[in-house]
This record gives C-alpha cells, sequence and structure tokens, in this order.
C-alpha cells in the first residue's frame, strides 16, 4: 500500500536552517559571504522617502508669491532641522514678526513664485534588515539582501503573534501539562523565552510584559484570551505585526491542550540557551508557521548521515497527527485506520477520511484536516 502524504509540523533537533534576509525595496546589502552574523547583525539597508509637507508661505506671511524666495532663510535643496526658523516676515519697525518654523528635520525641495507655496520633505527613514539568527552568510543578492544559513534546533508551531525576536530559552514549568500562570513569572525571567505546558491567561501575558518577557512558547491558549490581550480578533490575516512587547507561540492550539512531549523535552534540553522567534502566522494560502531556532554546531558525520538520508514516511497507521479544523481542532491523536473509499462528509462532499484515536475517544476526520507531528 502506498503512502498518504499530508502536511506536517517540523521538530527537528539538527536541521540547516536557511533563511533569506531580502528588503521591500531597492537598497544596500551590507554583508559579505561567508561573514559570520549575529541576530541583531544589520545585513541589508534601505532607506524610504521622507514625508511632504507644502506649506502656503505667501498667505501666511502676507507677501505676494514672487516674494516667497526673498523671504524664505533656505533655498532649494538646503537642509534645515526641526523648529528651525525657514521663513520670517519683516513686521512692523522690527517687531510683530511672523515666523515660519521647519516641521522636521529635512530639505527644502522646492519653492513656487506662482502659488508661493513651499515643499518640505523629511529625511529619509533607514529600513535595516538584521540577520534574525546566528548563522553564515551563503548567497549575496545585489541592492536585495542575503542567504543565511546555521545548522540549528527547529520547531515549528501551529498558531502565533508578534515578529522576529532574540533571547534565552527558560522553563517555567516542570512538565507539559502544567499552566504557565502568574505565578512563575519574575524578575529573572527578563530578557527570556519561557516555555510553559497548557494554558496561557492573559493576566500571565500582561505579567510577562511588564518583565521584560521578550517570547512565550506555550502548548494551547483560549482565543478569548488572546483576543482580550490583544483588544481586537485576529480573524483570518496573516499575524508577526503586531505591536506586542512579547511574541507568542502556540505549538498545539487553541483550548487546554499540553504541549507535545517531544517539543518540551527538546526545549528543556536546551534551557539557557539562545534562540530566535517569530510569531508570523499564516493558515491559507502561502502557509507560514511561527518558529524557535537554536543554533546548533555542526552535527557529527553519524548525526550528518541521518538527516540527509532519512526514511521518507507518510501517513499511515500508528502515526501521530493534529487535526487542523474544528470540531476536533488542536487535538492530537494516532492514525487507527485509514479506509481507502471516499466516504460522505457533514457537507455531502465525498473525500478520503481517517479514523483518528484520542485516548478512548475514535473519530473520522477528513485527511485533508490532518497535519502529521514530524
Amino acid at each position: 500500500m502506498g503512502h498518504v502524504y499530508i502536511p506536517g509540523l517540523r521538530v527537528s533537533e539538527y536541521e540547516l536552517v536557511k533563511k533569506h534576509r531580502i528588503l521591500p525595496i531597492k537598497g544596500e546589502v551590507l554583508a559579505e559571504v561567508g561573514q559570520s552574523v549575529l541576530p541583531d547583525t544589520v545585513v541589508a539597508r534601505a532607506f524610504i522617502p521622507g514625508k511632504v509637507k507644502t506649506e502656503n508661505i505667501a498667505g501666511l506671511l502676507s507677501i505676494e508669491p514672487t516674494e516667497v524666495k526673498t523671504y524664505m532663510k533656505k533655498k532649494v535643496g538646503e537642509e534645515f532641522s526641526e523648529d528651525e526658523i525657514l521663513a520670517e516676515s519683516k513686521g512692523f519697525f522690527g517687531l510683530f514678526r511672523t515666523s515660519i518654523k521647519a516641521p522636521f528635520d529635512g530639505t527644502v525641495e522646492g519653492i513656487s513664485n506662482i502659488t508661493g507655496q513651499v515643499i518640505f520633505r523629511a529625511e529619509p527613514a533607514p529600513l535595516e534588515v538584521k540577520a534574525y539568527i546566528p548563522g553564515i552568510v551563503k548567497e549575496i543578492y545585489p541592492k536585495e539582501g542575503v542567504l543565511i544559513e546555521t545548522w540549528a534546533s527547529f520547531i515549528q508551531g501551529i498558531f502565533g503573534i508578534g515578529g522576529e525576536r532574540y533571547g534565552t530559552i527558560k522553563i517555567v514549568v516542570d512538565d507539559p501539562t502544567e499552566p504557565l500562570d502568574e505565578s512563575k513569572i519574575d524578575e529573572s525571567c527578563r530578557g527570556a523565552i519561557i516555555v510553559g505546558g497548557t494554558v496561557l491567561p492573559v493576566s500571565a501575558i500582561e505579567k510577562a510584559e511588564k518583565f521584560g518577557v521578550i517570547g512565550i512558547v506555550i502548548g494551547g491558549i483560549d482565543a478569548r484570551d488572546l483576543v482580550d490581550y490583544l483588544g481586537y480578533d485576529l480573524g483570518v490575516a496573516i499575524t508577526g505585526s503586531e505591536s506586542t512587547l512579547l511574541s507568542i507561540i502556540v505549538t498545539e492550539g487553541f483550548g487546554d491542550i499540553p504541549m507535545a512531549n517531544k517539543t518540551f523535552e527538546l526545549l528543556k534540553k536546551y534551557q539557557g540557551h539562545r534562540a530566535s522567534i517569530n510569531g508570523a502566522t499564516q493558515i491559507r494560502a502561502g502557509v507560514i508557521r511561527p518558529e524557535i531556532i537554536i543554533q546548533q554546531k555542526e552535527p557529527s558525520n553519524e548525526i550528518l548521515y541521518k538527516i540527509t538520508s532519512p526514511e521518507i514516511k507518510g501517513l499511515e497507521m500508528g502515526s501521530t497527527v493534529r487535526v487542523i479544523r474544528v470540531p476536533y481542532f488542536g487535538k492530537i491523536g494516532q492514525v487507527d485506520e485509514l479506509p481507502a473509499e471516499l466516504r460522505k462528509l457533514q457537507s455531502e462532499t465525498e473525500a478520503r477520511v481517517a479514523v483518528i484515536r484520542f485516548g478512548d475517544e475514535v473519530v473520522t476526520v477528513p485527511r485533508a484536516n490532518l497535519e502529521m507531528i514530524e
């Protein structure tokens, strides 16, 4: 019988992680091939044109448009600082002058002797791309970015919020079934990526922010707590750009779900190590998963052989899977049966299904609603 292939979340102790670090607009690459980089190393930079502001100087100074250049203290192309006087009326016997101050740091972009308006442009805003992971620059893409590689432990979550961050892994529970409540968070968690077991109340998230935690990894979370913390419903949009002080990675799903033992033990093994995390998630087309990356030394030949010559497996009897659709979203179980024939679903459509066992409960789930725990 042939294997059935379905997607899965990766939990791997040794993996060659590759990250393209690309600017959204053309710019300058600052790194070189072979360079060793740290997460906060700036590898590429571009400059976004500054905002533009137009002022009717003729109207503000009660002068003719043709006189504006005479009253301006800066010429086209000259720079100015915020609050610097750019134009000033002569006043009455040197008194009661009207002054026009600069709204920001920038340059004079244009002066019109027809409308009497002056165009000010703010200084370009730098846009930097950092390495995000420690590693080696393997390729350069001129004016665009770089490719960075590193051997690492690589863990994917099912959902997350918050962007890229870097910190030290700290386990704050004894086992993956233990909730992460606020009593487990204190000053020792500052700058850390704290790891809990199951359930993360909003009170614990708020306390984590207060103590400078940069990331939380948890098995499950109540969707209502997430909404209460953010102040709005995320919907189905891509996450990762939230204006939060920390990133959250949920490894299993929504609800009271313990973290998978394999994931917990791997994180526990590398407690005290530095890790890069990113909560960005996109469930639909162009899937993006939240991730945890812990840099490793290059593996031995024995480990390298196992990595480069893996036994390819698909969905089969006994496979551990996670359901990614309601009503069993986030639940983890084992495959009991893989019927060959199509089965009719509640939607009246027909699809291939799998019989999944959750402890004593046995349910039938469309195979498209499953992902493997690799």
